[in-house]
């Protein structure tokens, strides 16, 4: 594949507080009406007074913290624009933000998602941003990650921070606890990695940490699953679609996990799967977690511990983990604000500013501006640096990724997550469960 400078991205689907998720259905099909009925025309800004731009975004503690020192700087130089920033968890975000879309009240400026930027981009809800290249300066983004935020049609829907890599992060003084070394990350198996888990677990389960934080509920675990086996949740034409036989092996060896003593028990599970600052691998509690790479930063902030990163495990020794770059966040505009220039002017500070840039640093990956990403290099920490070696090393190895997420494929992770628990908890069998994602990725096609 083509070679690029890095340009590693922060997805964080597990961080923020933890809500209780609300179905989106019914805010989903408000959203189609309402935005097939309005178009999702621009309206023209201001002229000459006050503006004020609403601004939100999902994450933890630390990460609002930065963006609330960002718009303060750019309230500084831009006197006249006002941000009002608004955030939250990541489960209560999506269905907030659904709900304020449908109703023609959407945020100016919209931090989003892989999963759903081809939702609301299709829609007409985001606004095409080459519409504002005067003001939003795109040049220096290398054409490969530009592109990751268009749509069909070619609209530019989001402008991409980066790419993540999903990888496993690992808790060396955990390892060392135990009596384990680091692994070889070139040569490891899911079985190696699996079998030290549960020595960790064994050895030092009393003081309650656990060699595996959780396995079972994610999408990414999937993708990167199916991926090993020469099959894709979302096929591309000429692709092989994620068989039933591989998602029932995936949850069976889910329950493995959990009777060997390597991931605790389903219940334990799920309460680390919400806050980073009160998950098992941001309190110290498990060795081993699935993330994506620039997540680190926000673990080893939570924990205190000189965290690392892993590459994936193989299926089998001397194969290849087939570990992807994914586009997993965007800053975009709403279609309807009626501010479009400031609000591109607030984009364009995000991306291109070297004191946002300071600020923000790799919390929500390396910029995906070459000038930038040179002028932060040494304001980096360990860990950031290590993100983004990591990254760069990675370059070289990294398979084709795959398509970016259908639009009516956004609300599949949590669809995944309830089946998964479900199948963790023994409301369904992994057979169960593998027919019912079958079935459901088929209704997508």
């Amino acid at each position: 594949m083509p070679r690029h400078p890095i340009r590693p991205a922060n997805h964080q689907p597990r961080s923020g507080h933890p809500r209780r998720f609300r179905s989106l259905a019914a805010a989903a099909a408000c959203l189609a009406l309402t935005l097939t009925a309005c178009g999702g025309s621009a309206s023209e800004s201001a002229d000459g007074g006050d503006v004020e731009l609403t601004f939100t975004w999902w994450g933890a503690d630390a990460r609002a913290q930065l963006t609330e020192e960002v718009i303060d700087r750019f309230e500084e130089e831009n006197p006249g624009i006002t941000i009002k920033g608004d955030w939250g968890g990541w489960e209560g975000y999506w269905d907030k933000l659904a709900t304020s879309t449908a109703g023609g009240d959407a945020p100016d400026v919209i931090q989003m998602d892989e999963t759903r930027i081809a939702a609301y981009g299709e829609r007409n809800a985001l606004l095409d941003l080459t519409t504002q290249e005067d003001i939003l300066d795109l040049s220096e983004m290398e054409p490969e990650v530009l592109q990751t935020g268009e749509i069909t049609g070619g609209a530019l829907a989001g402008v991409p921070v980066g790419v993540g890599i999903f990888s496993v992060g690992v808790n060396p003084a955990i390892l060392e606890q135990a009596g384990l070394e680091i692994p070889d990350d070139t040569t490891w198996t899911w079985d190696e990695m699996f079998d030290m888990a549960a020595e960790v677990s064994e050895k030092l389960g009393s003081q309650g940490i656990y060699g595996f934080d959780f396995f079972g509920t994610q999408a990414a675990e999937l993708g990167a699953f199916a991926r090993q086996h020469g099959q894709e949740v979302y096929p591309r034409d000429g692709e092989t679609p994620v068989s039933t036989e591989t998602v029932e092996k995936y949850f069976e060896t889910a329950l493995q996990l959990m009777e060997t003593g390597a991931t605790p028990a389903a219940s334990t599970q799920a309460e680390s799967t919400g806050n980073i600052e009160q998950s098992l691998f941001g309190t110290n509690k498990s060795a081993f977690h699935l993330q994506f790479h620039t997540q680190i930063q926000a673990f080893v902030d939570a924990s205190g511990s000189d965290l690392k990163l892993l590459r994936l495990p193989a299926q089998d020794e001397g194969e290849s983990p087939n570990m992807v770059n994914k586009a997993s966040m965007y800053w975009s505009i709403s279609s309807r604000t009626e501010h479009p220039e400031e609000a591109a002017k607030f984009v364009n500070f995000l991306i291109n500013d070297e004191d946002a840039a300071s600020i923000l640093k790799v919390e929500r990956g390396v910029p995906a501006i070459p000038s930038i990403q040179e002028a932060l290099k040494p304001q980096l920490t360990a860990t950031g640096t290590m993100s983004l070696e990591f990254a760069a090393t990675m370059q070289e190895e990294v398979v084709t990724p795959p398509q970016v997420t259908p639009a009516n494929a956004s609300d599949f992770s949590t669809e995944f997550t309830r089946i998964g628990n479900e199948v963790l908890f023994g409301s369904q069998t992994p057979q169960e469960g593998a027919k019912t994602v079958v079935a459901y990725l088929e209704g997508l096609r």
